[in-house]
């Protein structure tokens, strides 16, 4: 008996990387040889971008308000279950957190060295449309006042996503304290809503390659053959982003853990491997537990707990990731960030990313970058295109990933003690 063939499908990355492509070929073949139609079939094309954008948009208060109570209660859940889990949290929190602020200051840093062409750059955000001018600055006193919402439903209206949440990690400490059994009653009707949101992300993120094609056309049609070295910068400083960071996490691993180089190192290449071809962090974790045991001997019940928890509750590259996109755009714009902007984008890139690791990677781009992106008033409407080119530096991502995961784990390991020889192992 023969069995049937398995039809090829395309992943939905690679979809989206061919509608870019599609779109420049249409839009530069377009230019290049009637700049007066390319301009019509621009004015058409641009509403459909427009209208993909808006339906990610409208998804992203009540989704991160729902990431953010349920990622507060799985790492109160988890930092309940033990020492050595508190311990896994806080080294999370404080290497999100240093990742970000790495981020903030790399990242202006390397756009500073890239060629500024003006006419190029004025073009591009014509052809977005989107709006150039971002709030003023508050002062030191506003920004204090404004961390607590006295209206939430005014600051979810107005997409003001720090006190937004703000209020979800309020909401999800003080849901925690809750019974156990009305706790979970609550945290059910969080996860349907947030749940319910992912499944219309992924609705939206089905259109994707139509949005993405009319975007890429839009901006090629009216900017041409430059608009591919813009997007080619883009992809340059986020592979640099995530290089620096997974090379500064093997000097994290010396200095908070006292592993040896050589041996670390030498412990992470099959985990790397691994994380470079599939491109998942889940996919890696057999292969971590590998090295973390066998190759740098660390305790089976710490592997266990703590691996597992990085993979669910921890990605390092993620707010370096939010940080380094809305700098890009500021870049685009010509826009001059301040440090508290900054600061306020850090600290919300940290909790962010703490609540929405189980999104898949275009909604985790879309739904997560737009919060930080409109905290530093920053128009959107670049998103979409850097969407589309942001499969290609996925591979460092995923391997900057896993590298975390492992730093996380000595530093865990280092400081647990010996209880964690006699901790026991679930399962």
């Amino acid at each position: 008996m023969t069995t049937p063939a398995r039809r090829f499908r395309l992943s939905a990355p690679l979809k989206v990387l061919l509608s870019l492509l599609a779109g420049a070929v249409v839009g530069l073949a377009l230019t290049s040889t009637d700049k007066a139609l390319a301009l019509q079939v621009a004015d058409v094309a641009r509403p459909i971008g427009r209208l993909w954008l808006n339906a990610l948009q409208m998804t992203v208060v009540p989704l991160v308000t729902a990431l953010v109570i349920v990622g507060v209660n799985t790492a109160s859940n988890a930092a309940a279950s033990g020492r050595m889990a508190r311990n896994a949290i806080a080294v999370f929190i404080v290497l999100l957190v240093a990742a970000a602020a790495f981020s903030a200051v790399a990242t202006p840093a390397l756009l500073g060295l890239v060629p500024h062409d003006s006419a190029t750059l004025l073009a591009f955000r014509e052809a977005l449309h989107a709006p150039e001018t971002q709030s003023a600055p508050a002062s030191a006193g506003q920004w204090i006042a404004s961390l607590i919402p006295s209206n939430v439903l005014a600051v979810a209206s107005a997409n003001a996503m720090l006190p937004l949440v703000v209020f979800a990690m309020f909401f999800g400490f003080a849901l925690s304290r809750q019974d156990a059994a009305r706790r979970e009653r609550v945290l059910d009707i969080v996860r349907i809503v947030g749940d319910t949101m992912i499944t219309i992300v992924r609705w939206v993120l089905w259109a994707a390659p139509l949005g993405v094609f009319a975007l890429v056309l839009v901006v090629c049609a009216e900017v041409g053959m430059s608009v591919l070295g813009v997007l080619g910068w883009y992809i340059v400083l986020m592979c640099v982003i995530y290089v620096l960071i997974t090379l500064l996490l093997y000097l994290v691993a010396l200095l908070a853990a006292h592993e040896g180089l050589r041996r670390f190192a030498a412990a992470l290449v099959p985990v790397q491997v691994i994380a470079g071809s599939t491109q998942s962090s889940l996919a890696s974790l057999p292969a971590m537990i590998d090295s973390a045991r066998n190759r740098l001997g660390y305790p089976a019940a710490l592997t266990a707990l703590v691996l597992p928890m990085a993979v669910s509750l921890f990605r390092i590259t993620s707010p370096a990731q939010y940080i380094a996109v809305a700098s890009f755009i500021a870049w685009l714009y010509g826009i001059d960030i301040t440090f508290s902007q900054y600061a306020v984008a850090v600290l919300l890139a940290a909790a962010i990313s703490m609540g929405s690791t189980g999104l898949p990677g275009q909604a985790n781009f879309m739904t997560n970058n737009m919060p930080i992106t409109q905290s530093m008033g920053l128009p959107i409407e670049p998103l979409g295109v850097l969407l589309a080119v942001d499969t290609i530096p996925d591979v460092f991502c995923t391997i900057g990933n896993t590298t975390g995961d492992m730093t996380a784990t000595s530093i865990v390991a280092r400081h647990s003690g010996p209880q964690a020889d006699d901790a026991p192992v679930d399962g």
